[in-house]
Formats: structure tokens, sequence, C-alpha cells
């Protein structure tokens, strides 16, 4: 009898994101078997059970996911899962809390393609503002686009405490050089984004973090990015479903272009969908998070 495919979903939150089950049912994984509540210090048990109970050659249709909605403990998580292996009874591991490493690479993908395409620049050398930055998406926006070459800043909308600490932390594990800002008025974002190339927004939903008339204050814009699609949008002027389309800063003259939460998302959603194949697929296990979602989303904008 063929054996089915199997998704242990680890989580440290009370529930399971509904999200990420359906997208792991559409990827074709036959069972999800959803953890809420789970420890760091119980992976490696939870990861040998997985992987003593099946064959070496069924470990091909077992899989683990790792949600969550903190960046820091689901890398923690992936990586608590590889001490666990014993070759061959070994399985993919993809880390993706909050969506957060695949709606960043889709986010940074579209944003760089942008760039090349209508200024003909590359992320390296170019200085992006992070709004949102202390959060899933804003941090792994920020950690991507600094390993690609850019000067980038991570802001938190309170405490520049909190940015400095969060900048630290991930320059720290992943060899990045972001550094830490505070936006806590509209003085302080246009002066974060005077000398900006580009400007990511990773906010919660449903909070204008950039109004027209600050977003004018940039002079040397070169691409914008928002990845919220509820109303109203955190970025004044682009619309859901703008995939490069022209920016109006306070009626000035700019070459400056946009990009939508739905173009955003469209790419996220491939991109999701791909990587949860990938896992079903792999002759070898594979282990993914924000790094190998970019490469992936690269290949999709």
């Amino acid at each position: 009898m063929a054996k089915r495919s199997i998704l242990h979903m680890f989580d440290p939150m009370p529930n399971n994101s509904p999200f990420d089950i359906n997208m792991a049912l559409d990827a074709g994984f036959d069972v999800l078997m959803p953890y809420s509540n789970v420890k760091l210090e119980t992976i490696h048990n939870l990861t040998q059970d997985a992987i003593f109970s099946r064959s070496p050659s069924a470990s091909k249709k077992t899989a683990i996911f790792i949600g969550g909605r903190d960046m820091g403990m689901a890398i923690d998580m992936l990586q608590a899962t590889k001490p666990a292996m014993v070759p061959p009874f070994e399985v993919s591991v993809f880390a993706d809390p909050s969506g957060a490493c695949t709606t960043a690479a889709a986010l940074v993908a579209c944003v760089e393609k942008a760039l090349k395409q209508h200024h003909g620049k590359e992320l390296k050398g170019s200085k992006a503002v992070v709004f949102g930055g202390t959060g899933p998406v804003g941090i792994a926006t920020g950690v991507i686009a600094s390993l690609q070459g850019a000067e980038t800043i991570l802001v938190d909308h309170l405490s520049i405490d909190s940015a400095k600490d969060a900048a630290k932390q991930y320059n720290r594990r992943f060899g990045a050089t972001m550094s830490g800002g505070v936006a806590r008025n509209d003085e302080e974002k246009a002066a974060l984004i005077a000398d900006a190339d580009l400007v990511f927004c990773t906010a919660k939903a449903g909070i204008r973090v950039i109004n027209a008339a600050v977003l004018a204050q940039a002079k040397q814009l070169k691409v914008a990015g928002d990845v919220n699609a509820v109303p109203p949008s955190g970025i004044e002027g682009i619309e859901l479903n703008d995939l490069s389309a022209p920016l109006n800063l306070a009626n000035q003259a700019t070459n400056a272009v946009g990009v939508g939460a739905l173009a955003i998302g469209n790419v996220k959603y491939q991109l999701q969908h791909e990587l949860l194949k990938m896992m079903l697929e792999a002759e070898k296990p594979v282990f993914l998070d924000f790094r190998e979602a970019f490469t992936k989303a690269r290949t999709l904008v």
C-alpha cells in the first residue's frame, strides 16, 4: 500500500495558521498534523518521533512545517531539527512564521525586479528603509535586503532601542549589517526616507504608515513596496494591484514606482506553494527559510 504524505506542523502559538493548513493541502500533502504550544526543547523528540516511525524510503513523504509569529524562535526550531536527524532517517523542514519568510522574499524580489527594470540598479549599494522592521516580515525583509548589499534600516514606530536590538540580534545571527531607526511621527519618517532608494512597508494591516506628503520627502526614491492589503494602504498612493506603477509624490515629478500588496501576495502564494511542493518532491531532505525562499522568489517574478 502506498504511503501517504504527512506534514507535521509545529507551532509555538496556541493554534496553527489556517492559511498554512490550506496551503499545505493544496500543495498535495495527504495528512496534516498540527501541534500547538510547541516548546523549543521538545523539537528534538518530536522530530525523532516523525523520522523513526517510517522507513527511510517513506521519509520522502514526511515533512515538518514550523510556524508561529517569532522569526528567531522559528529559525531556532528549524536548527533544532537538524541534530535530531539520523541518516538515512531524515525529513525536510520549512520555517515560515506568520508567512514572514515567503512574504518578505516575495516583497524584496518584486522590488528588486522593479529597481532593475526601471532604474537599471541592483539592491547592492541601495539604501533601504523597512517600516514595521521589528516584526517577523520586517526582520526577514531587512535581512534579505542587507545580505544582498543594501544599506538597510529596520524601523520601529515606538522605540529606537527595540529597532537597534533587533538589528543587532539578526546581524549576529545571519551576518547582516542592518541598523535601527525610530519613526514616531511624520517628521521622523520623512527624515529616515529623505535619501532612501527603497522603502518597504511591512507594518500591521490596516494602518497608514506613510502619507503622500511624507513620501514626497524621499527625493531619491526609486521603488516603494507595501504588503498591507487591508484598507487603508500602508503607503498612500500605492494601489493593491500595482506592479511597478508610477508614484505620484504630491504632484512632484518622479521616476519612482510602487509595488502593491496583491501583486506581492500573488508571488508569495506561488512561492509558498512551490516550497511546500519542493519538500514533497525532493530526493534528499531540504531545509527552507527566507534565504531559500528569496532564491526561489526571484524565479517567479
